[in-house]
């Protein structure tokens, strides 16, 4: 409706010219003036109504009224004038309108969304706001109301109005306590409040001039009120529908500024020295000065009183954040660590149960952290459940939980109560949640768990979970979903293990400790050599020749894997590119772990090395499990793809090992596929291990990858894949793993079937 803001501009330009320049009628045209705009602001704050969501209009339908009783308070001014001819218009009508005109316009600031969304926030702000009202009623009689002659104010009505200006600083009070916090105040509300400030300083200006005699009709004051009420029609304007959530933003808002606190304080000093003049100028405290300051106090002592209860609450709130996990609703590390100090020094046996949830990272990897919180929530309730009132269960990280037990001789055993944890979860399984799609499905967890009791050897807390950490990883490494209780043997094995990450983490930084050798890959019809694959070994000073199921999985935990994997890319590459020399229809393929996937830069790793060493990509194979590939997001899906652009070839490694392969399949961009070497081991006594050695291949050649077997070593064997139509082999039957002299050796052209064993 730009046309009515316009409308609305014209009307106070043409006041404020008219007064300007003295014309005749000055007061009628201010008085028509002030019914105009007054009456355009309430059709604006009817559209503005209209156009916005429920949130929002409670707000402007208060405001709407509000401007409809501006609208007829001024028209009844306009007709008091014009009967009577006086210049000062009040009557009983005219002030309980204008009383509920105030009240209406404080209700709609009081339904502003920036309002605190707390009871006792919203209550705090009236009873500031009455404060200061209560306040300024001294203040109010000694310079204005205790100045007035009997003759000026004939009648009650008059004495009514002059309490419009207490009231609108009540009202402004509100505004003020509403909209000041750290972050900008809803644009319509600041508008809002501009016009109040307006109106209020007109209504005490209006009051001292009656009180000096000195307001005529065609006063320069009489622009200030159209001029209120266009700022409410512009404030209309400004008013968007996605104001919600700006106003929320600020609702949200904790943080108080000092000023909004000590602002209904500030007029309290003005109103006791009112109090000791008025006692000064007639000799005795007013009736009205007494009953002031009697409410003043009781206010006072409420807002004071609900000050209190708030920061009590407010603390209980903070006591509880800091020592309750906000999305579990157990007790934190901080709360458990303190409990678990208290039992020590004052119990005769305390034992502990740290608890990992197993595999849960792969969850929340692959389904979102939406679906991980919720395991996590039904997790912790099925453990408590369990536990009961015999330990105390806490959330003291991401999946891990830990359980403190009084191990006293009438209390479970902490191996009944890890027992107890154990199939509460197993139990649980079977509740599947839906996944980040509606064909994916995602089942509780398993756990690992260590225990670990106080003991000689401890000499703290930090021992005795650092033992039951030892413990857990031993049930990890048992095959997880078990118990383990922490010994010395366990506890001597985590020093060497830690001593061992230390060592590994030196060789990949200083290097020349690690090395490879090459398993030849052949052609099954002619056993040439057509591939080999590197895998890595760890020559340790002390130890020796170490193989990868030795230090592999602790380069994981000490995430040192993708520098391994670096390593052995470029080491690959480059043997691969010199002995493509003498070769060069051969091919090297690198085992890659399967998180690596995940990083954004593991294409560019790729293409620099094979660049660096001078090997076309499509001579590297990238070999990854089948678990890794089948548990990809859209994001591994995708980086598949980025290495096939390059030319690079993936090999499923280990196929059939894992689950929903076949559904997998066509989504992967594979090239190769690796059947997993418990299959081939059996061709000899199984008819289904043969079986499914002959289907896998079939299933293969359909989609178009190459088939190698894994794990051949005696003739029958080569003989049984031989016989299904298997291209290519791997295991010692053709060639263990060896240097790459050795390899170099083995590239030499051999006669069909013969062996040729490292």
């Amino acid at each position: 409706m730009p046309q009515v803001v316009y409308a609305a501009v014209v009307v106070v330009a043409v006041d404020v010219l008219w007064l300007a320049l003295r014309l005749p009628d000055t007061a009628l045209v201010s008085d028509l003036a002030s019914v105009t705009v007054a009456l355009l602001a309430t059709v604006c704050c009817v559209a503005a109504y209209h156009r916005h969501p429920p949130a929002l209009r409670w707000f402007w339908s208060l405001m709407a009224v509000t401007m409809f009783l501006a609208t007829v308070v001024r028209l009844l001014r306009l007709l008091d004038r014009m009967t009577s001819g006086s210049d000062v218009s009040h009557s009983p009508v005219i002030g309980m309108i204008c009383g509920a005109g105030l009240l209406l316009g404080t209700a709609a600031v009081l339904s502003c969304l920036t309002l605190p969304h707390s009871v006792a926030g919203r209550i705090r702000i009236v009873l500031d706001a009455v404060i200061v009202g209560l306040s300024l009623l001294p203040v109010g009689w000694v310079f204005v109301t205790s100045q007035i002659s009997a003759s000026t104010i004939a009648s009650s009505a008059r004495a009514t109005g002059m309490l419009h200006p207490i009231l609108d600083l009540v009202q402004l009070t509100i505004l003020l306590a509403v909209a000041g916090s750290a972050r900008p105040i809803w644009s319509p509300l600041g508008l809002v409040g501009i016009s109040m400030a307006i109106h209020a300083a007109s209504d005490i200006a209006y009051v001292v001039s009656v009180a000096h005699g000195s307001y005529r009709t065609g006063h320069p004051l009489d622009v200030s009120w159209p001029i209120s009420y266009l700022l409410v029609v512009l404030a209309t304007r400004l008013a968007r529908s996605d104001d919600v959530d700006a106003a929320d933003e600020t609702a949200e808002v904790t943080t108080v500024p000092w000023w909004r606190v000590a602002l209904p304080y500030l007029p309290v000093g003005g109103a006791i020295a009112a109090i000791i003049l008025a006692r000064d100028e007639v000799g005795s405290t007013p009736p009205l000065i007494f009953g002031s300051v009697m409410a003043l106090l009781a206010v006072l002592a409420l807002r004071q009183g609900l000050a209190a209860s708030e920061n009590s609450r407010l603390a209980a709130r903070l006591r509880q954040l800091a020592y309750a996990d906000p999305l579990t609703g157990l007790p934190n590390r901080l709360l458990f660590s303190r409990r678990l100090q208290h039992a020590i020094t004052t119990r005769d046996r305390v034992a502990v149960l740290l608890l990992d949830l197993d595999g849960f990272k792969q969850v929340n990897d692959r389904c979102g952290h939406a679906v991980g919180d919720r395991l996590l929530t039904m997790a912790a309730e099925r453990m408590r459940a369990a536990l009961g009132s015999d330990g105390l269960l806490a959330r003291v990280g991401g999946d891990e939980f830990a359980v403190l037990v009084y191990a006293d001789h009438d209390a479970p055993r902490p191996e009944e109560l890890a027992e107890r944890l154990l199939a509460a979860l197993r139990s649980a399984r079977e509740e599947e949640l839906a996944g980040p799609d509606s064909t994916t499905t995602v089942g509780m967890p398993t756990a690992s768990i260590g225990i670990a009791e106080y003991g000689p050897q401890h000499t703290g807390e930090a021992d005795l979970l650092r033992d039951a950490d030892i413990a857990m990883y031993a049930a990890k490494a048992a095959g997880k979903s078990a118990y383990r209780i922490c010994t010395p043997a366990l506890r001597r094995a985590a020093v060497n293990r830690a001593e061992l990450i230390a060592d590994l983490r030196r060789a990949v930084e200083e290097g020349g400790q690690l090395e490879l050798a090459y398993q030849p890959i052949v052609d099954v019809p002619t056993g040439q050599v057509v591939s080999a694959e590197a895998l890595i070994r760890w020559r340790h000073p002390r130890r020796g020749l170490l193989p990868p199921s030795e230090f592999l999985p602790l380069a994981e935990e000490a995430n040192l894997i993708v520098p391994i994997d670096r390593w052995v890319i470029e080491e690959a590459c480059r043997a691969a590119a010199a002995w493509r020399r003498d070769s060069p229809h051969t091919a090297v393929a690198v085992n890659i772990a399967p998180w690596h996937l995940r990083r954004m830069d593991l294409t560019d790793t790729v293409e620099a090395a094979t660049r660096a060493a001078g090997l076309p990509p499509e001579a590297l194979t990238l070999e990854l499990t089948e678990t890794a590939l089948i548990d990809g997001t859209d994001e591994v899906l995708e980086r598949l793809h980025d290495l096939r652009g390059l030319g690079v070839r993936i090999a499923i490694d280990d196929f059939g090992t894992g689950y929903s392969s076949l559904s997998y399949l066509h989504r992967i961009p594979a090239t190769d596929l690796k059947i997993d070497r418990s299959f081939v081991a059996r061709v000899e006594e199984s008819i289904q291990a043969y079986a499914t050695v002959d289907m896998v291949t079939r299933l293969a050649v359909a989609h178009g990858l190459v088939v190698v077997a894994e794990g051949v070593e005696t003739d029958v064997q080569h003989q049984a894949v031989t016989a299904v139509g298997c291209p290519r082999a791997q295991g010692f039957r053709y060639g263990r793993p060896g240097t790459l002299a050795e390899l170099r050796h083995a590239l030499r052209p051999a006669p069909t079937g013969s062996s040729s064993t490292g």
